[in-house]
């Protein structure tokens, strides 16, 4: 993990309210949004992303206003420099959405759990990498896992597991340019959609105007669940937010892990996706890595107020 300045332990008070928050946005990431995935699965997945940028528009705008952050707007809007980050950080994140909602409505579900599992270690391969980051034992151990269980899927599907690798590797590439975007959170999911909705809004009139949109013409469940999709994305992402603000990196690195597992246990007895012991064996090495990468984790708690570079997951 990234070394970071340590800051005063979080206040009782304050990191059980950030829990609340951290952990709702988690549970509604890992359990409630695959549901409502499972809804909108008969439609493409393009337009499933337009409608959770179109929708998700006014109640971030709401959060901005609320919290009294339209100057960092304006001075975001300002500077070229900022947008073209998060023009890059919202494409990132946009590739992330779109496998995640594909993936699920092509009951490839276990295949999407599998690669946020991976993600923090993706992570911390990441910041290795590019900013050079030392990693211990443990840190190397648990890559050296993750990466034989990934090899192992490999074995058993015949080929790359490119639905798990594009989502660890999306999420972590977004999480390590976001970190990089000088505006707040809130602020910048805002500008991200917004620069999101110059693409999304011509391309579901367009859908409409074609007749090929489910906004209208595919009736009343299709319009109710594609309004549901904004408030299912912003909302977990806001409490996400502020939650994370309020804990350690530690408590967040470990309940990262509610989001694959919810999508695991949904994926095997609610989706009745396949899983066999060739796949059990598989996971098994990546959920001893992340044992491994939790350990590390503790024994090197730092508490901070910073945002980590992991999230969760389809967020």
């Amino acid at each position: 993990m990234t070394n970071v300045p340590s800051s005063p332990t979080p206040a009782p008070a304050a990191e059980t309210r950030g829990f609340i928050y951290a952990g709702t946005a988690y549970l509604i990431w890992g359990c409630l949004f695959p549901l409502l995935m499972k809804l909108v699965a008969h439609i493409p997945a393009a337009e499933v992303i337009a409608h959770r940028v179109i929708w998700s528009v006014p109640i971030a705008a709401g959060v901005v206003l609320w919290l009294g952050r339209t100057a960092d707007i304006r001075a975001a809007l300002r500077s070229p420099r900022t947008l073209l980050m998060a023009t890059v950080t919202a494409a990132a994140v946009t590739v992330n959405w779109g496998v995640y909602v594909w993936a699920i409505s092509v009951n490839r579900t276990v295949e999407a759990a599998l690669g946020y599992y991976i993600n923090p270690l993706v992570t911390i391969a990441i910041g290795a990498l590019i900013m050079g980051e030392k990693l211990d034992r443990l840190q190397l151990g648990a890559i050296a896992l993750a990466a034989i269980g990934v090899a192992l899927v490999t074995i058993e599907t015949g080929g790359l597991p490119w639905i798990s690798l594009l989502l660890a590797l999306s999420f972590a590439i977004y999480g390590f340019l976001r970190k990089t975007l000088p505006i707040g959170p809130s602020q910048g999911f805002f500008l991200e959609t917004m620069i999101l909705l110059i693409a999304a809004l011509p391309y579901v009139i367009w859908l409409a105007v074609t007749g090929q949109g489910h906004f209208v013409a595919g009736g009343a469940s299709d319009t109710l669940w594609l309004l549901v999709c904004g408030p299912a994305t912003a909302i977990p992402l806001l409490l996400y937010g502020f939650g994370a603000k309020l804990l350690r990196i530690t408590t967040i690195g470990i309940m990262q892990y509610i989001v694959p597992t919810g999508l695991f246990l949904l994926a095997i007895f609610v989706f009745g996706e396949p899983f066999g012991w060739h796949r059990a064996i598989a996971f098994a090495f990546i959920w001893v890595a992340l044992i491994i990468y939790t350990a590390s984790l503790l024994m090197r708690r730092r508490p901070t107020t910073e945002l980590p570079l992991t999230r969760a997951a389809g967020s």
